[in-house]
């Protein structure tokens, strides 16, 4: 069966990537292809448009310490209402704050609300589950409104992409057993690792030449070191009912196609209200390959719009 086709932006940049000859992130050590993806991300992403507040804050863990949070707000006073909370992709290993700081502004901008992106601790220095213990401290944190905090939350919508939308759903997960001081109202999912216990067919049909590929994802996990029973790692290893409503975005040329599918439909046959959408011709990591991809900055645009209606008063 062949694949379905992309769009003409895509492929153009699917093709300039497979013909480059360079070493790729897989056969580099952590610390360079930390910074390979950096700059690869000034490069492919749009820059970041200025927000009247962008801030970085500290979050204190249980075990002494802390971790990075940054706010990006469009208003430097806003009145009490829901924030979003976002975690990032990159594999549990790569990806950062910074990277995503251009679309983390524009989530802001297009639907007017604060979004705080967490920097949690990545693989191989802290392997699973600390990534998604530390986003969970960040939610319960956040939900207190600490005197450190400049908004005042009246509820949580929980964000992220790839690994960090798995985060977002397990830490759903864990205020829906354990709730927050303010409640969970939605989730925003963007292609995520929702389970990795399975082989789903989109894994061998997009398994090389679609920018993640299997190759990458074997690294990932390497350095990881998940728990596919562990829903903390793998979501829907754990229960799904009375999760809050989702919007379940996938991307149609993607290994981690199918499982996002099945997490959809895993929420509707669970009770839980979601919208699935699916981006056509698109690959795995858009959201931060809005210059390099133009129509990705569209297709977030759509999704934003459709994720209003998630929203709840303010």
């Amino acid at each position: 069966m062949s694949a379905p086709p992309m769009r003409p932006d895509v492929a153009a940049y699917v093709a300039a990537d497979n013909a480059i000859a360079r070493p790729r992130l897989h056969d580099m050590p952590v610390d360079v292809a930390r910074r390979v993806v950096r700059r690869l991300a000034r490069k492919t992403d749009l820059p970041l448009q200025p927000v009247a507040v962008d801030r970085w804050l500290e979050v204190p863990l249980a075990e002494d310490g802390t971790i990075g949070l940054r706010l990006f707000d469009t208003v430097a006073n806003r009145l009490p209402g829901p924030a979003i909370l976002y975690f990032h992709g990159g594999g549990w290993v790569l990806g950062d704050v910074d990277i995503y700081a251009p679309v983390c502004a524009e989530i802001a901008r297009a639907l007017d609300l604060p979004v705080l992106s967490v920097e949690y601790r990545r693989a191989p220095e802290h392997p699973s589950p600390t990534g998604q213990m530390d986003c969970e401290a960040a939610a319960r944190w956040i939900a207190t409104t600490p005197s450190a905090l400049p908004i005042t939350p009246t509820s949580l919508i929980l964000a992220g992409d790839s690994c960090g939308g798995a985060y977002a759903i397990s830490t759903a997960m864990a205020l829906r057993d354990a709730p927050a001081a303010i409640p969970v109202a939605s989730q925003l999912i963007f292609y995520p690792s929702a389970d990795i216990a399975t082989r789903y067919p989109s894994f061998r049909e997009f398994a090389t030449g679609y920018l993640l590929d299997k190759h990458l994802m074997r690294w990932f996990a390497e350095h990881f070191r998940p728990d596919d029973t562990d829903f903390r790692a793998s979501p829907m290893a754990g229960k799904l009912e009375g999760l809050p409503p989702a919007l379940v975005v996938t991307t149609q040329l993607d290994p981690l196609r199918d499982q996002g599918r099945a997490f959809a439909a895993a929420l509707e046959q669970a009770g839980v209200s979601v919208i699935a959408h699916e981006a056509a011709g698109m690959t795995h990591g858009f959201l931060t390959m809005r210059a390099a991809i133009p129509s990705a900055q569209a297709e977030l645009e759509a999704i934003l719009a459709m994720f209003r209606k998630l929203i709840p008063p303010r």
